[in-house]
């Protein structure tokens, strides 16, 4: 990813977490991974500025508190956080869940795989492409 900027993950479950944390290592990804449990503590997090805007977002849809789509629906109408790129990563196939996330102009939506080398691949596609998109500043 970018300038050694943060991943924000935002995931409620254990195993997900360290699913994720594990193919960061096992890809040698250098950029800090950061994560929150729900939509209502990424909101803190990211408007706490003590903390640099993360690079990208891995959004999980379902969680407690405050799911996927209603963080999306905050963060995309706010100035200060619309810009930062998000990939809904879930268990979801719905289609309504897809829409929804695309409405609120995510950047991608993937599906999480149960086999662990296919759920490496797609972190390795996120990390690929977003290390040669152009991001604005």
């Amino acid at each position: 990813m970018k300038e050694e900027k943060s991943i924000l993950l935002i995931e409620d479950d254990a195993i997900d977490i360290m699913a994720v944390k594990r193919a960061v290592k096992e890809l040698n990804i250098s950029n800090p991974l950061k994560t929150v449990g729900n939509g209502e503590e990424a909101l803190i997090y990211l408007r706490d500025v003590q903390h640099d805007m993360p690079g990208i977002i891995l959004l999980d849809l379902n969680m407690p508190r405050m799911n996927g789509i209603e963080f999306l629906q905050i963060a995309k109408n706010d100035n200060s956080l619309k810009r930062i790129p998000v990939i809904v990563l879930t268990t979801s196939q719905e289609q309504q869940d897809k829409v929804q996330s695309f409405n609120f102009s995510v950047a991608g939506y993937m599906t999480k795989p149960i086999d662990y080398l296919k759920f490496v691949e797609i972190i390795h596609t996120i990390h690929l492409y977003w290390t040669i998109s152009e991001l604005p500043e």
